[in-house]
């Protein structure tokens, strides 16, 4: 039995063994995010403390360096103690099985895809047809989609799989069973697992599970319903073919049969195609890697003969993990070895730094260590070593105890102590909370002032742009700082006082103003019409009226789908909607108009004119006449020369790599090329899943949009077919897609609209608030990046790939028009019966001066209604329940009602 390691999707994370601490102090040691820890008071270089934990605390028993008992009661009188949380990767085993048998009536058959590891497994999948040439995966029909299926585009289905108990042995298991007809000219089904917990994407180097069913024949002497194809060997073939490296899977494929296998297949003939299709049951193990939690706790106190300092460190990590240690003498905190005694198993490492295995505790729970540390020390630093790869620091820093006298008044990290210095961890952490807030809301208010008519007067234009740069720069570098798999809240990220220098270069916010307000300009049948430039033109004096401020224009290049989403030539401007000439002049219609113009651009793939020598479409023409080194090493359809890919893979069309230095600086100068000559301001950037925001970074920085936003979109959590409650992790990756842009550019708010559809459709509208009373979206982390949307041309339109509760767009405009994030109108909805109701939104979201980053206070969140109060002006309810604003330092005036909404504005 062999087995193959699975490597993760997203290559620019990178396990990297730790470096000492040395000048400057910048450089922490560098380890994997997987293998974090999370204060509940972690001091930085920067002098701030950040993170307010209240972990579980460890009792304090363990043996220590002289190998006699440390007893908690000893460092009762310390004067430091924390509790750290911890999080490492474990490797758990269990089994995929993939199976194929007779469904119930005998004439079916039923492809089932199981797996007994913990997670929320969801089975991305789709169909080849049989006469449907250059195309891999297409939609089943719905006889064949599991209930709780989500379409995915018009290419792809994902379906959870359910959990159930095992008949042996009673374990859980997760599966899906999908029904096939042998006779309904499906050639094969591919499919990727998925795992919603992570997001992470099993598939071999970008190739898919694959079961094929080709080359039938219907057989008159069988049984009616059987079919003639391939045989079980040949579906075993396709199947092990394509296990490999799957993400942080590992996959154990049995090999012992692969000469039989190789014999049996080379003694057919590869001609034959009347074997009756037999059922098949492969059991596979497959391991993955899970996360387990940890807590470590150092607690610091004066030996009272000798004061010295003693640290005390426990943990229930294994007993073999070491600590990598040191000193430092100030706040440079360059690493050095202290002078002896040192603990038992302790080697100095480079000269630089001690190792020290911890001894395990007499209960067997975990391991523990004292340390005998000089006076004059300003700290002690630390990370812990499980193994060669493995360590875990803290947020990327070392972990950095503060070595203080209980008697002295001295300063730590720019945070001073009181003389008795035994401040309570309640008391330090109401200080620390008191803090934050008075930070937090010098920033509000800065920005409250910035809006108000009475700053514009005192400030010129140039000055509000550069304190808005600096509070968006903070918050994208403060958030860096806490990016892990936790969640966290970018918003109230805390900002140090002390001025931060801008950089005379240009900052793009990805926000423009925060005052915008959006309308998607086509739907999926503008294209159909060849004139759609002229007939949008006529419309942008009306749009202007209604209050919108920014207008997204469809793809505007050749493309071999007439709606503009697979791009050839991308320097040719003569679509379905158009020519160029009549976009340059639509696109100025709308500048006389007073609205910024967004172009949808398609970086993810490119289609190819040209075949090359293995008659495979990745030659390209036009101007940018790029060749298999442009396109992804591991598209499977495509035979790409580039590098691996750092996203998801779309299927229909070639991937193209953007770590290539001559790709990026095409896309640079395309883009650039698209706001000089066409007179774009801004992007609408399609199926950012398919490669990394890092990218993104560099092509906004070129281009210098004045609104940015991404199109990442991927499946919801749900259980059972039913959607979760908690969507962090959902909402989580696209926070990281906008982070590793530097939040140069926002992103669809996908995880309000599936919140929106679940809460409205089953009257669950206690869904509207997440767990800490925040909305449950991307607007309550990072609103200022959010751009919220109920439909589109996907969702919408005449594909309705996931089309909004009939009869419910009111209720779900009249919370987008209300909250935070930027809104964003569909076009068949403004021109529709709703205009007059969604025009009475704008305008009273206008009036009140709502933006971005407005402050929502949730109010109500039941069953059959939510109620929201924003930056004290508006009031809102939507479900059919009953709610009214409560009186207090402000009166409050219903200004618009419909059905199962009411607004109401302060007076």
């Amino acid at each position: 039995m062999s087995t193959v390691r699975i490597e993760p999707l997203l290559h620019h994370y990178r396990r990297q063994k730790p470096s000492h601490r040395l000048p400057p102090s910048k450089h922490p040691l560098k380890l994997s995010s997987s293998f974090t820890a999370f204060p509940k008071k972690l001091v930085v270089s920067n002098g701030r403390s950040f993170c307010n934990f209240q972990p579980p605390t460890l009792s304090v028993r363990a043996a220590s360096t002289d190998t006699a008992t440390v007893e908690a009661t000893e460092f009762a009188d310390a004067f430091y103690k924390e509790t750290f949380p911890l999080k490492r990767t474990e490797v758990v085993e269990g089994k995929m099985i993939v199976k194929l048998d007779n469904g119930k009536d005998a004439k079916n058959w039923v492809l089932t895809v199981g797996c007994n590891l913990p997670g929320k497994w969801v089975l991305h999948w789709g169909v080849n047809y049989v006469d449907d040439v250059g195309s891999e995966w297409d939609q089943p029909p719905s006889e064949m989609r599991p209930a709780g299926s989500v379409s995915i585009k018009d290419y792809a289905i994902e379906t959870p799989l359910k959990e159930s108990l095992s008949p042996v042995g009673g374990d859980t298991s997760h599966e899906v069973k999908i029904d096939v007809t042998p006779n309904s000219a499906i050639a094969a089904i591919n499919f990727v697992l998925k795992d919603e917990e992570t997001g992470a994407w099993y598939q071999h180097r970008g190739r898919d599970f694959k079961v094929p069913f080709v080359g039938y024949l219907q057989d008159d002497d069988n049984v009616v319903g059987a079919t003639r194809a391939l045989g079980a060997w040949s579906v075993f073939f396709f199947i092990l073919g394509t296990l490999g490296k799957l993400s942080n899977v590992f996959v154990k494929a049995e090999t012992s049969n692969s000469k039989d296998q190789e014999s049996s297949s080379e003694s057919r003939d590869p001609q034959q195609k009347t074997m009756r299709l037999e059922g098949f049951y492969e059991e596979l193990p497959i391991a993955k890697e899970i996360a387990v939690n940890h807590s470590a706790t150092v607690s610091v106190r004066k030996c009272p003969e000798t004061t010295k300092n003693l640290l005390y460190l426990e943990t229930d990590l294994p007993d073999h993990a070491v600590v990598h240690w040191g000193v430092c003498r100030d706040d440079a905190k360059r690493w050095e070895i202290p002078a002896a005694p040192h603990p038992p198993e302790t080697v100095v490492f480079k000269d630089k730094a001690l190792r020290t295995r911890l001894q395990q505790r007499e209960d067997g729970n975990g391991c523990s260590g004292l340390f005998t540390l000089e006076e004059g020390l300003a700290g002690f630093l630390f990370v812990f070593k499980l193994n060669e790869t493995m360590w875990l620091n803290c947020v990327g820093n070392d972990f950095y105890i503060p070595l203080l006298s209980s008697n002295n008044s001295i300063a730590v990290q720019n945070e001073v102590q009181s003389e008795d210095a035994q401040v309570p961890d309640r008391s330090r952490e109401t200080n620390f909370t008191a803090y934050t807030d008075g930070i937090i809301n010098e920033i509000r208010n800065l920005v409250s002032d910035i809006s108000s008519e009475k700053s514009q007067r005192k400030r010129s234009k140039e000055a509000q742009e550069t304190i808005l740069q600096e509070i968006e720069k903070l918050a994208a570098e403060a958030y860096s700082i806490f990016r892990t798999t936790v969640p966290t809240l970018p918003e109230e990220i805390i900002a140090e006082t002390e001025k931060v220098k801008v950089a005379p270069a240009k900052i793009c916010s990805g926000t423009g103003t925060g005052f915008e307000i959006l309308c998607q300009g086509f739907n999926w049948e503008s294209s159909k019409s060849g004139r759609w430039y002229e007939e949008l033109k006529s419309k942008a004096a009306e749009l202007s009226s209604l209050g919108f401020t920014v207008i997204w224009f469809p793809p505007p290049t050749d493309s071999v789908s007439p709606q503009g989403y697979m791009p050839r030539d991308l320097y040719n401007m003569n679509s379905r909607y158009g020519n160029m000439d009549e976009l340059k002049e639509t696109v100025k219609t709308f500048h006389d108009a007073g609205l910024k113009v967004l172009g949808d651009a398609v970086l993810n793939h490119r289609c190819a004119e040209y075949q090359n020598q293995n008659g495979v479409w990745n030659i390209f023409g036009g101007r940018l006449n790029w060749d298999e080194r442009a396109v992804v090493a591991d598209d499977p359809h495509f035979q790409g020369r580039g590098n691996k890919s750092s996203g998801d893979s779309f299927h229909a069309a070639p991937n193209i790599d953007h770590s290539q230095d001559f790709v990026r600086k095409d896309i640079r100068e395309w883009l650039c090329w698209l706001r000089d000559d066409i007179g774009y301001d801004g992007w609408r950037l399609d199926f950012v899943r398919g490669f990394w925001g890092g990218y993104v970074k560099d092509y906004m920085d070129a281009s210098e949009p004045y609104f940015a936003v991404g199109e990442y979109w991927d499946s919801l959590s749900y259980t059972y077919g039913e959607m979760d409650h908690n969507q962090d992790a959902h909402r989580q990756r696209i926070v990281d897609w906008i982070n590793a842009t530097n939040g140069t550019c926002g992103a669809f708010d996908v995880t309000t609209k599936g919140i929106l559809h679940a809460a409205l459709e089953r009257c669950e509208y206690w869904r509207l608030s997440d767990e800490k009373g925040k909305p449950p979206g991307v607007l309550g982390w990072w609103p200022s990046r959010a751009v919220t949307f109920i439909e589109n041309h996907d969702t919408g339109s005449t594909q309705g790939h996931w089309r909004f509760p009939n009869k419910k767009e009111m209720q779900g405009y009249a919370y987008i028009l209300t909250h935070p994030g930027t809104p964003t109108v569909f076009y068949d909805h403004i021109f529709s019966h709703y205009q007059s109701e969604i025009a009475a939104l704008i305008s009273l979201r206008n009036r009140n001066k709502l933006n971005c980053r407005s402050r929502v206070k949730i109010t109500k969140a039941e069953r059959d209604v939510y109620a929201a109060i924003i930056d004290e002006k508006v009031a809102i309810k939507i479900g059919p329940g009953h709610y009214e604003p409560a009186s207090g330092p402000q009166n409050w005036n219903k200004s618009l009602e419909g059905r199962d909404y009411k607004v109401w504005e302060a007076s």
